[in-house]
């Protein structure tokens, strides 16, 4: 059942579900983030890696070679043509044991042709989010820093799943900073 905000916000209060954590939409001057009727609109961090291809490198996912990115820190992004770039939640997140979230981009992206790729959280899984912003348009795309990107969806079970993200010890558990793909 997906939960409402009553329940983003108790588990939040009680659990420290996500850190930090803003109780009300936040949309005055800026792409809305914070607590929606069913869901929580994360924000991008200001620390991103931006896709190159200037080693002409293959991208490989067993043998990700990180000199494909350059590093950016800034309050915007720009995110070149038909490229992408990733970033991290400035939310970090602990998911419940019964929680499994799937998480969607903001239309105002969207509407722009800039499309925000995260995969689901799963249960017992707890990070910073790493996001891909792909920027389908032939013209540069800026991303702004410290604003919405992406809108969490909560939907829980009524028992406890077999196996969790940290039952089977994950990957990206307890990941801090853009992540890169690791095998």
């Amino acid at each position: 059942m997906i939960k409402s905000d009553k329940w983003i916000r108790r588990m939040c209060r009680e659990h420290g579900m996500i850190e930090p954590f803003e109780e009300k939409q936040m949309r005055e001057g800026t792409i809305s983030y914070g607590i929606s009727s069913y869901g929580y609109d994360l924000r991008i961090a200001d620390e991103f890696k931006i896709f190159t291809n200037i080693n002409s490198t293959i991208v490989d996912p067993k043998e990700f070679d990180s000199k494909s990115f350059v590093d950016y820190q800034g309050d915007v992004c720009i995110v070149p043509p038909n490229s992408f770039a990733l970033g991290r939640s400035v939310e970090y997140f602990r998911i419940p044991r019964r929680t499994m979230t799937i998480c969607v981009g903001k239309s105002t992206y969207a509407r722009c042709g800039i499309i925000t790729n995260v995969t689901p959280l799963e249960p017992e899984w707890e990070g910073h989010v790493t996001l891909e912003i792909s920027n389908t348009t032939p013209l540069p795309a800026r991303i702004y820093a410290n604003e919405g990107i992406a809108q969490v969806l909560f939907f829980e079970s009524d028992e406890d799943c077999s196996v969790s993200y940290k039952d089977k010890k994950g990957k990206y558990q307890n990941q801090r900073g853009v992540t890169l793909p690791r095998v």
